[in-house]
């Protein structure tokens, strides 16, 4: 596997571990209110996490056929969703 595949998945398995964290907080508030936010936000935490499954997947199984040029960019996009999540997460802590 190459080394810039390997950060990615890092990357997206990080991210699945945050956005796990979120649908269990939100989950919890959605059963004290049984207000529509917290279900909305459940949703798109959970289709979120599927993009990350689907990323991690593909970038430890199909690493060969990608263009290893773009390594990079997908590498800032990731990143860049950790920091958003994890600035997410923190608010939501708050």
């Amino acid at each position: 596997m190459e080394p810039t595949s390997l950060i990615l998945s890092i990357v997206s398995i990080i991210n699945m571990g945050i956005l796990g964290i979120l649908i269990v907080i939100f989950g919890r508030m959605y059963g004290k209110t049984r207000a529509q936010l917290p279900l909305g936000m459940i949703v798109v935490a959970a289709m979120l996490f599927l993009h990350n499954v689907i990323g991690a997947m593909a970038y430890f199984s199909m690493d060969q056929i990608f263009s290893h040029d773009i390594f990079p960019y997908m590498l800032g996009v990731g990143v860049a969703e950790l920091v958003g999540l994890i600035i997410f997460l923190k608010i939501t802590l708050d």
